[in-house]
């Protein structure tokens, strides 16, 4: 955007602020909206991008990020308020007036939330829309940045490989994805084996407390400091985040094997199972299960994809498979050298001629209705239990597209202890699974048969995954393991998902909540609950 632009924009919200104070003072349907823009204003020097449900633009603004359709319906609540920071100082003002006129605030930055616990909430609430607020600083010399959470993992992606093409750094694959959220549940791609989390490659950060005051690594101390690198949005509102790059090659190798069921889909997953995390670290082979049509046979059938990327050549990468997992039958026209900004694409179901730009686009991602679940995988799932998942998938009763998204562990990732980060699902892992399952009707009786299937499938899974608790991803957040009313869990309630989330480092996460939000300001459905509480 343009500065002259840019400063029309600046006037127009200004105009916009005060249009809003004045029509509100007036005597409003509601005393807390005149309270908390009153607030708002007194807190900050410069004027503060605020939308009611009276303004113009307030649907399309609550509308921009949310990419699960479940949510956007006349019958889910929506905020009070949205705010959109244009400064740090924005950020303190609504925490600040928020917790004073006793105020639910919900935070989102790329607006991904699988259960959308960052822009809905059954009580009133503020929500505080960081997308503005998306600065990137690489220093490529040193190898650091610092990314603001509203940016999203594409742009920063596209920033580093302006600087320098070997450059990477080890977050997620859909480019829409915000920063803010992301890192603070951990983060994973194709770098995973290689570089483990995003979150594990975070050295510092700015975080507006519950006082709202802004602090750095060094005034948050060590626990806070440990506590919001994957363990969630329970701690305070992240600004931003100092991050450590890593090291990619100049050419990386990208490739994608695909087989049905006639074609051996079953062996050939059976024997990724065994293989794929104990390849070297450089090489990542996901497995992606969908439903497709076999048009031979003009019926449904289980097609297993391998997207994979390697770090290095393709001779190198052929010589390892052959020796390591020769069944996938990789050859060299199935190899495309490339660089590491181009896997980016290539993963995020791009062309790899496509140009990198592409990565800056906010709004391309597809909306569906849909429900995600997780689940982690300790010992290879049998035959039969892979032939009865199968026929569960091909089930006929509804129109649904069902996938499975399935990243092998291994490498890095097992070398980092539990304890290190929050996000705890480290050594013993083979692989994590995610469910997908979407459909295209929007009324109610449609989702509802289709969240139960999905949790039919689930149970179905439960002897082929980890247990005692059975682990789950917290950025694929499921109200299904859990949730408190209004977000006010006790610590024994909170179990229910927080040990599922975090293993044992949930009962370090209570301490820690406890000490820097004791009286639970920050939370949702599923957040960190205090001691207190129980």
């Amino acid at each position: 955007m343009g500065t002259s632009s840019r400063s029309s924009s600046i006037l127009l919200v200004s105009v916009l602020f005060y249009l809003l104070l004045f029509s509100v003072s007036l005597g409003s349907s509601s005393s807390i909206h005149g309270n908390l823009i009153q607030c708002l204003s007194q807190h900050s020097k410069t004027p503060i991008p605020i939308y009611t449900k009276n303004s113009s633009n307030y649907t399309s603004v609550l509308e921009s990020t949310i990419h699960a359709l479940r949510f956007i319906s006349s019958t889910t609540p929506k905020p009070r308020l949205i705010i959109t920071p244009l400064q740090e100082s924005h950020v303190q003002a609504a925490v600040i007036c928020s917790k004073k006129h006793g105020i639910q605030i919900r935070v989102r930055s790329g607006g991904h939330d699988y259960e959308g616990r960052s822009y809905v909430s059954d009580v009133p609430f503020v929500l505080v829309d960081l997308s503005n607020l998306r600065s990137i600083n690489v220093d490529a010399e040193n190898s650091i940045a610092w990314v603001q959470s509203g940016a999203t993992i594409g742009e920063l992606y596209y920033k580093i490989a302006e600087k320098s093409p070997t450059l990477g750094f080890p977050a997620g694959v859909c480019h829409t994805v915000g920063v803010g959220g992301l890192f603070s549940g951990g983060g994973y791609g194709p770098l995973l084996r290689k570089y483990g989390l995003a979150a594990d490659h975070v050295i510092d950060a700015r975080i507006v407390d519950v006082h709202g005051r802004i602090l750095d690594k060094k005034s948050m101390g060590e626990d806070t400091f440990w506590a919001i690198r994957g363990g969630g949005m329970s701690f305070g509102i992240i600004l931003s985040w100092k991050i450590r790059l890593v090291s990619v090659p100049p050419i990386v190798t990208v490739f994608t094997i695909s087989k049905n069921l006639e074609q051996g889909a079953t062996a050939l997953f059976h024997r990724w199972q065994e293989v794929a995390h104990t390849l070297p670290q450089d090489l990542f082979v996901r497995a992606l299960i969908a439903v497709v049509n076999d048009t031979q046979k003009e019926e449904k059938t289980i097609q297993a994809s391998f997207p994979s990327m390697f770090l290095g050549g393709a001779e190198k990468l052929l010589a390892v498979m052959k020796y390591r997992f020769p069944e996938l039958g990789l050859e060299r026209k199935d190899c495309i050298e490339t660089s590491w900004i181009k896997s980016v694409l290539y993963f995020d179901g791009f062309p790899v001629e496509r140009s990198p730009e592409v990565l800056l686009n906010r709004t391309d991602q597809p909306k569906r209705y849909a429900k995600l679940k997780s689940d982690y995988v300790k010992e290879p799932i049998s035959q039969t239990g892979l032939e009865g998942l199968w026929r569960r998938l091909l089930e006929e009763d509804r129109p649904r597209v069902p996938r499975l998204t399935i990243s092998p562990y291994g490498g890095r990732m097992s070398e980092i202890s539990e304890s290190e980060i929050p996000f705890p699902h480290r050594e013993g892992n083979i692989y994590k699974i995610q469910y997908v399952v979407s459909w295209a009707g929007e009324g109610f009786e449609e989702a509802e048969a289709n969240i139960k299937w999905t949790r039919k499938l689930y149970k179905y899974m439960a002897p082929y995954v980890s247990k005692s608790p059975r682990a789950a991803y917290l950025n694929y957040r499921d109200l299904d393991l859990g949730q408190s009313k209004n977000g006010t869990a006790t610590y024994s309630q909170g179990k229910a998902w927080g040990r599922k989330y975090f293993k044992n480092n949930y009962e370090r996460l209570v301490q820690v909540k406890s000490k820097v939000d004791p009286e639970n300001f920050f939370r949702n459905e599923q957040s960190i609950p205090t001691i207190s509480s129980e």
